[in-house]
């Protein structure tokens, strides 16, 4: 008799866990309004555009893979909408917002800068990283102020985040484009420019990989990446996709994905309300 009760208790159970499986689900497929996954994926396959420039949020790993933050978050976006999903890789930033951008991709992971934002609509930001500074242990620059003087040459990743802004911010140093951000060190090595810019993280492991070199202390930027779609799609798509994002953070999902890939040195960003 007490089996019975037992077996009957688990039976139970298990279709109340379905049960609230398949709710979820339902509600899930129920948040957005009909026609919105064909607006953020008119070909009927969410394509997302992944940045391997930026070790942070993505990289190939041995078996030639995508993997990271933003192929998380991208497939926890294709199942929201019950779509397929489909990774546009690139190796660097420039060619990912261009995909973007030009439609070849529904969405990308961007640092948020008003250059890309004229064709591309931003989130809030997920992660918040560093920018940092380069320069050999001989180097007589000692802080990130000391960077902005006459004579000094800046090696910086054609069309990154951090070639945005210091096309911008910089008055008397002058930048040297290297191909992609991952090729920054070795650029600044082989054309022997004073200083080489870029993600914190990626160049401490270049100063481990390279003898003789050392990072200014602090930073010269925070960095705010993003979710983006092409700017002309619709105001409900643009919502939707900030507030996936917003749910991501809040859920602990991004959290997650930062330990999960073992990056350090980049933080949730904080709650934001759509504008």
């Amino acid at each position: 008799m007490m089996l019975n009760r037992f077996s009957t208790y688990l039976l139970a159970l298990s279709c109340n866990v379905f049960a609230l499986a398949a709710t979820a689900q339902t509600m899930s497929n129920a948040n957005h309004p009909p026609g919105l996954a064909a607006s953020l994926a008119p070909t009927g396959t969410l394509r997302a555009s992944i940045n391997l420039g930026n070790p942070i949020l993505a990289s190939r790993i041995a078996d030639g893979q995508v993997t990271g933050v933003s192929v998380d978050l991208a497939q926890a976006l294709a199942q929201r909408l019950g779509l397929n999903l489909s990774l546009v890789v690139f190796d660097s930033a420039g060619k990912s917002v261009d995909a973007v951008t030009n439609q070849q991709a529904d969405i990308g992971f961007f640092a948020v800068d008003p250059v890309r934002g004229q064709g591309i609509a931003f989130t809030a930001p997920y992660v918040l990283i560093e920018g940092s500074y380069l320069v050999r242990q001989n180097s007589p620059l000692q802080t990130n102020s000391e960077v902005d003087r006459a004579g000094i040459r800046v090696a910086v990743g054609k069309g990154s985040a951090y070639d945005l802004f210091l096309t911008r911010e910089l008055k008397n140093a002058q930048l040297h484009r290297a191909p992609t951000s991952p090729t920054t060190v070795d650029f600044f090595i082989q054309e022997h420019l004073e200083v080489a810019a870029g993600v914190k993280q990626q160049l401490e492991m270049d100063a481990q990989r390279i003898p003789g070199l050392r990072l200014l202390p602090g930073r010269f930027m925070v960095i705010e990446q993003s979710m983006g779609l092409p700017k002309d799609r619709p105001a409900a798509a643009q919502n939707f996709l900030w507030q996936f994002v917003e749910d991501m953070k809040a859920s602990g999902m991004v959290a997650a994905a930062l330990k999960k890939h073992r990056i350090e040195g980049a933080i949730v960003a904080p709650e934001r309300q759509a504008p």
